[in-house]
Order: C-alpha cells, then sequence, then structure tokens
C-alpha cells in the first residue's frame, strides 16, 4: 500500500470515519475484529443484527422524508 493520499475526498471522508469507528468500539469493548473467539457464525449473526440495524434506519430516514413532503 502506498502513502499517495487518495484523490476523492469521499474515500477519504470513508476511510477517516471506518477508523475513528474502529477506535470507538476498542474504547467500548476492548476487542478488535481482529479478535479470535468467534466462529463464521457468530460473525454473520453480527452483520445480519447491522443491517437488521440499518434497516430500521432506512425506514425512519423515509419516514422523514414522507413526512416533509406532506408538509
Amino acid at each position: 500500500m502506498d502513502n499517495e493520499p487518495c484523490p476523492c475526498p469521499f474515500a477519504t471522508a470513508v476511510s477517516d470515519r471506518i477508523a475513528d469507528r474502529a477506535k470507538k468500539g476498542f474504547e467500548k469493548y476492548g476487542v478488535t475484529c481482529a479478535r479470535e473467539d468467534l466462529n463464521l457464525r457468530d460473525w454473520l449473526t453480527h452483520l445480519q443484527e447491522e443491517l437488521m440495524d440499518a434497516a430500521v434506519y432506512i425506514e425512519r430516514a423515509k419516514y422523514e422524508i414522507w413526512r416533509e413532503n406532506d408538509e
């Protein structure tokens, strides 16, 4: 991996947010995704839970758009 700056500010913003989230997760839980105590089923369950949360956030955002358009 080179040390050239990324030419895309959006990719850089995403990368920075991922790094920040990893730091906060470590501070909160004391582990990283490099942990070895979970099996594939556990990782897939974590992913499934995150995606279900994402679906709720999408539904809420859609509600906000609907409500704004209805006013």
